[in-house]
């Protein structure tokens, strides 16, 4: 079975830090989350993923990847990204203890 049709948890997510990006590579097309490391904190700026692949939830993959490693990094998190503040709104449990502030 491929990667991709076992479901997004199966995909690998690379961390590019030279890009501050979480990468996820499927079918020549790149879905990446932009993250910056501060000396306590892991900011998730921005997620996109490709027309191509939408759909597939490679986008809550990536944001979980992020919550991972920067629990792994023992960092608080912060979040300024709109797709991962909706996600992460709809799906408290992924994050418990994470308080997602309203949309200015």
């Amino acid at each position: 079975m491929s990667p991709d049709r076992d479901g997004p948890a199966a995909l690998p997510v690379s961390d590019n830090a030279d890009r501050h990006q979480l990468e996820l590579v499927v079918e020549g097309h790149t879905a990446f989350l932009v993250y910056e490391r501060r000396p306590t904190a892991f900011v998730i700026a921005h997620t996109e993923v490709p027309d191509a692949l939408r759909g597939r939830r490679l986008g809550e993959r990536l944001v979980r990847a992020a919550l991972e490693t920067a629990r792994a990094e023992g960092r608080r998190i912060i979040v300024l990204c709109p797709f991962a503040r909706a996600y992460l709104r709809r799906h408290p449990e992924v994050a418990p203890g994470i308080r997602i502030p309203p949309d200015e």
